[in-house]
């Protein structure tokens, strides 16, 4: 290994430097550019578990609200991209939380990342429609005597109802009992249909893990060891692997790390 202090000998080299997210923990994609060096090949960099960008002004108003239990769906045109359960957040710049950033990695491993796309949120995922208007019913009998952004404080949190109530085309201000029946069912929909528009993501930067990386068709799944240059292993980030959220890239790191160093170690006795 040659460096500006001078040349390394040694009997293996292990390139473990991670990709490119979080610059700031000195992962700036140096191994990248050593493994091309090599004669490897580098699939393309991609940011994968990052939040999704938003233009909405209604979506940045919502910055900081959090929501549990909901269903998220990316579709681009009328191809459905993926659709995770759990929680997200709305942030002054758009959508993150657990559920944004698995969709993020289906986004990034799709052959090419075209955005626009459309983020379709159900709020009430374990209700069906007729269990969701039944609700609505009951809700806005109970409150009737109350004008909508009060009539529905049961069912939302309270930052969210006039959102859900403006892409319904209801009045924020109109008595529950004044209420059509063709608004409740355009409400039920809305509850089960927030649709925004994602014009991208934040910077790879920002991003919990790279896309791409090291072609893994050029080592050995056995060792980490190169298939092109002998003694030269990989660990980690900077192959072309990458996982979901849930511990499951760090323990890539920590098993391709363990196979490496212990393949490369052996090369001593050789």
């Amino acid at each position: 290994v040659e460096a500006a202090a001078g040349k390394t000998a040694g009997d293996a080299c292990i390139i473990a430097t991670g990709g490119v997210s979080y610059p700031v923990t000195g992962s700036t994609g140096d191994g990248y550019r050593f493994a091309v060096l090599q004669g490897h090949t580098l699939k393309e960099l991609k940011p994968s578990l990052v939040p999704f960008v938003s233009p909405h002004e209604w979506v940045h108003d919502l910055s900081g609200l959090s929501l549990k239990n909901v269903e998220a769906t990316l579709w681009k045109g009328r191809k459905k991209i993926d659709s995770r359960f759990g929680e997200m957040i709305f942030t002054h710049f758009g959508v993150s939380g657990p559920v944004i950033l698995l969709l993020s990695t289906a986004a990034a491993h799709k052959g090419k990342v075209e955005f626009p796309m459309e983020l379709v949120i159900n709020l009430k995922p374990a209700l069906s429609e007729e269990k969701m208007l039944a609700r609505l019913k009951r809700d806005f009998e109970k409150y009737e005597r109350k004008q909508m952004e009060n009539a529905m404080r049961d069912l939302l949190p309270h930052r969210l109802i006039p959102v859900v109530l403006a892409r319904a085309g209801v009045a924020a201000d109109l008595q529950a009992s004044q209420l059509p029946a063709a608004a409740r069912r355009q409400i039920a929909y809305v509850l089960q249909n927030l649709q925004l528009t994602v014009t991208g993501t934040r910077p790879i930067e920002e991003a919990v893990v790279t896309a791409g990386g090291v072609s893994v068709k050029e080592i050995s799944p056995q060792t980490m060891e190169s298939r092109l240059v002998p003694h030269l292993y990989f660990a980690g980030e900077v192959m072309d692997i990458d996982a979901l959220t849930g511990g499951y890239n760090l323990q890539a790191a920590f098993s391709t790390g363990y196979v490496a160093g212990t393949a490369a170690a052996l090369q001593e006795d050789e």
